[in-house]
């Protein structure tokens, strides 16, 4: 049996902050805001993870009232939300979408790719990076702040055992 996952994230812009998106350190003059890091795309992978394995979400985990999480760095959590949801899980594949009119995300896609796919073990070919503008419309068209979203497969570790 294989699960799938769903997560999403939204972090407002902040100024005096670095933008951190997949693991990766993004030259721009504003970061966003958030407890952690507010990597919203690492935490769109987190979350997805976790739906996965019906194993909850990000906030229950690692809740923003907690200060053992305060500037957090998401890949740290990313790899915990993997020992979350079990050794009998391993990802298939991460698809992931990032919503943002600023930065432009195309130069950075290779380096968030091989990041996620670091921090997963798993080959940077099953890890899918797009990126879109909202066209303006919205929190994210009125450069506001970036949101992400992620689908994750998990599949079984081994195979030939039930789950």
């Amino acid at each position: 049996m294989m699960r799938v996952g769903i997560g999403y994230d939204v972090h407002r812009f902040a100024a005096g902050r670095r933008l951190v998106l997949g693991g990766v350190d993004i030259p721009s003059e504003r970061g966003l805001e958030g407890h952690s890091d507010a990597d919203v795309a690492l935490h769109a992978i987190t979350d997805a993870i976790l739906g996965a394995a019906g194993k909850g979400d990000i906030g229950e985990h690692f809740p923003p009232s907690d200060e053992r999480w305060r500037d957090a760095d998401s890949g740290d959590l990313l790899q915990m939300s993997l020992r979350i949801a079990g050794e009998q899980w391993s990802v298939g594949n991460v698809d992931l979408v990032i919503m943002a009119e600023e930065p432009k995300i195309g130069p950075h896609r290779d380096a968030i790719r091989a990041r996620i796919s670091q921090l997963l073990a798993i080959a940077t070919e099953l890890v899918n990076v797009k990126a879109t503008t909202t066209e303006g419309l919205g929190f994210t068209g009125r450069r506001e702040g970036i949101a992400a979203m992620a689908t994750v497969l998990l599949a079984p570790s081994n195979p030939e055992r039930e789950s």
